[in-house]
């Protein structure tokens, strides 16, 4: 089948739709709040997201029998980046991290009670979530193997021990997916078990909410222990030992819905600079009018079309599950995560006294948004390693095709 990049028409004009509501509702909250939400009340949430229901732009991901507008995740493209174009418009549209990849990972691997239960009312906006994986060192991070969280069975469920750390949106959740070890050991390469565990259960104790770079994740980051955390059976998100493997379920799509909405980061960011440079008078003629402004403006445009063509072509192999998609999705996780950093720094440098200023522009908050994009969901050196690894596999394995694939790599 033919890789298709043209954008249905309903979609396009739903991101038309969503970008009209980012610029008229979403971008003045945002500067009210100078784009600060880790200790947001709920009501901005849910007045964002009122507005955006009756704007007719909420939930564009969720699937149909839930309430949304169910696009796959090419049609999620265009529309998250056009969210995306302001730090809350995520938010607004109930697409943002961690909500978004929990309502996938739910409406794909969680029985039919579990999702009345946990989707229906998350995909509502109804209820918030988190997803509790990452450990302080030398637990789990950028190696999931190193999970140290343990689950052991119990009378009637699970006892959850341990601690976990940098939790997004943790604090106020509903409810949080929380992966721990059932069986095995730290370095094992399986093992782990996703579990749902309601807010206010007992052994569940959030301990802190962390001081970031970033404050446009609706509640911040936190970190939270586990003691003695007895959950029933039917808490079991998935199949026991196979937490990681359900995992990934979430993990490769929610990659692509961060380069999606950053995306729409870096051409705000982007346009600001453009404006600045063909209104900005100096050594005799606009700052667009200078080589190196122009050099710095061109490079943020090709960053910005590559990074939109990586994301369109790695959505199309989600959506018809092909083997490439696992490649595609570190490549473009990495390139976009480095390229949306690119063009606000561009912005920024060619904005000068202006770009700096959290006051007179978006370029100071941007700049700070962007930059643990590259270290969230794998960092950069993470997933080279994995492209690296992924590319040598073929050359490694033992075949009648060794010998011409070697000389073939040699001319």
């Amino acid at each position: 089948m033919p890789i298709q990049f043209d954008v249905d028409p309903t979609v396009a004009q739903l991101a038309a739709f969503t970008a009209d509501f980012v610029r008229e509702v979403v971008i003045p909250a945002e500067r009210e709040c100078g784009g600060s939400v880790h200790d947001a009340p709920e009501a901005l949430r849910e007045t964002l997201q009122k507005a955006a229901r009756e704007a007719g732009v909420f939930a564009p991901h969720v699937p149909t029998r839930w309430g949304g507008h169910g696009l796959d995740l090419r049609g999620q493209a265009a529309v998250f980046e056009a969210a995306g174009y302001s730090l809350l418009g995520p938010l607004a549209l109930n697409c943002a991290a961690p909500d978004e990849g929990n309502m996938h990972l739910l409406e794909k691997v969680a029985t039919g009670e579990q999702q009345q239960r946990y989707l229906r009312p998350l995909a509502a906006g109804e209820s918030r979530s988190c997803f509790a994986m990452t450990e302080p060192a030398p637990g789990a991070g950028a190696d999931p193997r190193s999970l140290r969280t343990t689950a052991t069975r119990v009378p009637g469920g699970w006892r959850i021990d341990g601690r976990k750390w940098f939790i997004t949106g943790a604090q106020g959740a509903d409810f949080t997916i929380v992966m721990a070890r059932t069986s095995g050991g730290p370095g094992d390469p399986g093992g782990a078990t996703m579990f749902l565990v309601d807010a206010e259960t007992p052994g569940m104790h959030l301990v802190r909410t962390i001081d970031t770079l970033d404050e446009s994740l609706f509640a911040g980051h936190s970190e939270i222990v586990f003691e003695e955390c007895v959950v029933g059976e039917e808490q079991v998100l998935g199949a026991v030992d196979r937490g990681f493997e359900g995992a990934q379920v979430r993990l490769g799509p929610a990659r692509m819905t961060h380069c999606m909405r950053w995306l729409g980061a870096a051409r705000r960011a982007q346009d600001v600079a453009l404006e600045r440079a063909g209104s900005r008078m100096a050594f005799g003629s606009a700052l667009g009018d200078l080589g190196m402004v122009q050099q710095m403006l061109a490079d943020s445009e090709i960053d910005i079309e590559a990074s939109r063509a990586l994301i369109l072509r790695t959505a199309w192999e989600l959506d018809a599950a092909s083997s490439a998609a696992s490649q595609l999705t570190s490549v473009s996780k990495t390139f976009v995560a480095e390229a949306v950093n690119r063009v606000v720094d561009r912005a920024v440098q060619i904005c000068g006294a202006l770009g700096v200023s959290a006051e007179d522009a978006p370029l100071a908050r941007l700049f700070r948004e962007v930059r643990p994009f590259r270290i969230y969901d794998g960092p950069s050196e993470t997933h080279r390693f994995a492209i690296a690894r992924r590319a040598l596999r073929p050359y490694r394995q033992p075949s009648p095709e060794w010998p011409r694939r070697r000389r073939a790599g040699w001319r």
